[in-house]
């Protein structure tokens, strides 16, 4: 038995160390890939409640524009997304009344070209300026920040609402929930564009012509009555004439 376990040695040896090569060899399990480049449209999507949102960023070509810039940019971006319900609670005819170029400064007035936590936009210095700032010979179009705690708070001097939950907030891009369209004070201010279609003014009640020729007839004498005094007053000079010719005769 012993011989023969010694001739079985070297065998049990030259295997063991086939099996150690073999395991050593195996491929390690291939790296996770890249994350693929971020989708603005992507990510509304997944909110479930950003239907006209997005068919405006879409129309605006904005969208289109983020995707790149978020890609290519080491500041990164911050989008504010108004819902559904916010866009149903503006006044009939706020966005129809905007011309094309004005509804992509509505736009880019919720994009500012920088990346901001919850905890950044508290301690940020107002105004933060967005897309929109500059395309109107330089006009501020800002956005200001105030809150504590939890609670941010964002104010166009319209209109001020809560910045709500994130959805996605990992640099390079955060978007945030904001339950009302914001409005710019440089389009909807006073004396801007008015958020609402005007209403037609209230005519006054319409003077008939009748009304009209009876009071121009009032204020004016006709000719008939005035020549029918002048020729009373001529028959009335000329009888007098006659009466004392009369007389000296």
């Amino acid at each position: 038995m012993a011989t023969i376990h010694l001739t079985l040695a070297p065998f049990l040896l030259l295997a063991a160390i086939f099996l150690s090569t073999e395991v050593t060899a195996q491929p390690a399990a291939p790296a996770p890939g890249p994350a693929g480049p971020i989708n603005i449209t992507a990510i509304l999507e997944k909110g479930g409640q950003f239907v006209t949102f997005i068919r405006l960023l879409n129309t605006t070509q904005i969208g289109k524009q983020i995707n790149i810039q978020v890609n290519s940019s080491s500041e990164g971006m911050t989008v504010f997304a108004p819902t559904d319900n916010a866009f149903q609670n503006l006044k009939p005819g706020t966005l129809n009344k905007l011309s094309p170029d004005d509804q992509v400064k509505l736009i880019l007035y919720h994009v500012s070209p920088k990346f901001y936590t919850m905890d950044g936009l508290l301690s940020v210095s107002n105004p933060v300026r967005t897309q929109a700032t500059g395309r109107d010979g330089g006009a501020v179009y800002g956005l200001n920040f105030t809150g504590q705690g939890n609670q941010v708070n964002v104010s166009t001097g319209v209109i001020e609402t809560r910045v709500s939950n994130a959805l996605r907030k990992e640099r390079p891009l955060a978007v945030y929930v904001v339950d009302m369209v914001l409005l710019p004070e440089e389009m909807f201010g006073e004396h801007k564009i008015s958020p609402v279609a005007p209403s037609p003014k209230s005519k006054s009640p319409a003077v008939s012509d009748d009304s009209d020729d009876s009071s121009k007839k009032a204020a004016v004498p006709s000719e008939k009555s005035g020549s029918g005094e002048m020729n009373v007053g001529l028959g009335f000079g000329l009888g007098l004439v006659m009466l004392c010719l009369k007389f000296i005769v």
